[in-house]
């Protein structure tokens, strides 16, 4: 299989914008100085006076700036400035080179400089998805017209040359074929093996992203498992429990036993609604959201902790923001759970600390912060033992199951601070009903839940 972090490491492969720009900048100067340089070294076989050769084949030699942008375009521009020197010599001689026989034409090059440039940008460069003999079509007529041209005006241009014992046709063959052609060739070579490249990154990032299919596959199937036996088993055992504690409730005898069976009943439906949230989030990654099932409602009131608190000789100053949203019943419940066991962490393990509750709401979600000072007093040993130890990696999982935030650290003076970040509606897919009422009150009772749960 493929490794991508390896792909990236070859070259071609990162991006590199600033030695790109060098590398532009290089050619681009040095195209501009090799044309000046063949036009004035070469002063006396061009025609055209007050330099005007001079910045033609300039401003040939600048346009290679556009290399990357248009390669095909730059190819045509060097292409065409040679054809039309070549045609205008074969058609009238003299007009644009002196030909006289004193003069050698040898060293001279029938090509812009910046041929070889040229073949190399538009093979290497060009991103219109034009097919190789499409790009190589202005290096080809290029190379033509120097061979045709050679071959077919001897007495004008090649005869003064030959005249001095001078290979004329061999030297401009091999100086305006081989340059551009070689050119045009590093350029495919280039070109392919960006390709290549491209296409092994591709597949190793296809092979990536098969394998994180697979694995969210499997979360999602370990997922849907655990939603399956929690249903079938603790939710049926729940409801078992509910329902017995409602018979006992209508058939206690006395009001101590009554009260007692109804504190219970309420608490097991209210253990049923958690575990239905839970379940409804387990399946929400494999069976998708349900409108429904997320309804909104108000955010639980958080005044019935503080009181709480307070009552056990934890002070808790509660500091609300802004208007409380309509959020789904997770959230709220998740809201509270967070704020719950935030204070019982301070009462197990800051005694004597000063608690503060910061809670933002906005329309999007609810921002919760618990911060307390250092203890000042010594933790009892036995309290801080009791409990799973647990409590704050559940609400971290259970926060982000719901799309949220959670951080819990030390505060810098020494205190503790507890902070989550919920959104507002969470969708949960809508999990198969049990009725909690299979034993209904007797007449003149009334049932304090009558709501359906997983």
């Amino acid at each position: 299989m493929c490794n991508l972090s390896r792909l990236r490491r070859l070259p071609g492969i990162r991006d590199r914008p600033g030695l790109d720009v060098f590398s532009d900048v290089v050619v681009v100067v040095l195209g501009v100085l090799l044309s000046v340089q063949t036009a004035t070294q070469h002063r006396a076989m061009f025609r055209p006076l007050d330099g005007v050769t001079v910045t033609v084949l300039a401003l040939v030699g600048a346009s290679l700036v556009f290399r990357r942008r248009a390669p095909m375009t730059v190819a045509w521009l060097t292409t065409g400035l040679t054809v039309v020197l070549l045609v205008v010599e074969y058609v009238a001689p003299g007009t644009l080179l002196h030909t006289s026989g004193d003069i050698s034409v040898e060293p001279l090059i029938w090509w812009p400089p910046t041929a070889p440039f040229a073949a190399y940008a538009v093979m290497s460069f060009d991103k219109g998805g034009r097919p190789p003999w499409v790009r190589g079509i202005p290096v080809v007529v290029l190379v033509v017209a120097v061979i045709l041209t050679t071959r077919v005006m001897p007495d004008a241009v090649v005869q003064p040359i030959r005249g001095q014992e001078t290979d004329a046709s061999a030297a401009l063959i091999y100086r305006s074929v081989l340059f551009p052609v070689v050119g045009a060739l590093i350029g495919l070579y280039v070109s392919a093996r960006r390709g290549v490249v491209r296409g092994l990154r591709d597949r190793a990032e296809r092979a990536e992203r098969e394998q994180h299919l697979l694995a969210e596959q499997a979360r999602a199937e370990e997922r849907a498992r655990l939603a399956a036996e929690m249903h079938d088993v603790v939710a049926h055992r729940v409801t078992l429990m509910v329902l017995q504690a409602g018979a006992l409730r209508v058939q206690a005898p006395d009001d101590g036993t009554r009260a007692a069976a109804e504190e219970l009943r309420s608490t097991g439906c209210q253990a049923l609604d958690e575990l239905r949230d839970v379940i409804g989030l387990l399946r929400r990654t494999t069976e998708g959201p349900d409108e429904e099932a997320g309804a909104h409602g108000p955010l639980p009131d958080l005044s019935a902790l503080i009181a709480e608190s307070d009552s056990v000789g934890v002070p808790v100053e509660l500091v609300e923001e802004g208007d409380p949203p309509l959020a789904s019943p997770v959230v709220g419940r998740t809201a509270f759970r967070i704020v719950q066991e935030a204070l019982t962490n301070v009462r197990k393990h800051a005694p004597g600390a000063r608690v503060r509750v910061d809670v933002s709401y906005r329309t999007d979600g609810v921002r919760l912060a618990v911060r307390n000072t250092p203890p000042a007093l010594p933790a009892d040993a036995d309290l801080a033992a009791s409990g799973s130890g647990t409590g704050l990696v559940g609400l971290q999982q259970r926060v982000e199951l719901i799309g949220g935030t959670f951080h819990s650290g030390p505060a810098p003076d020494g205190g503790f601070s507890v902070e989550a970040s919920l959104p507002a509606y969470v969708p949960t897919s809508a999990p198969e009903k049990v009725p909690v009422n299979a034993v209904g009150p007797r007449s003149g009772q009334s049932e304090p839940s009558g709501e359906e749960v997983a």
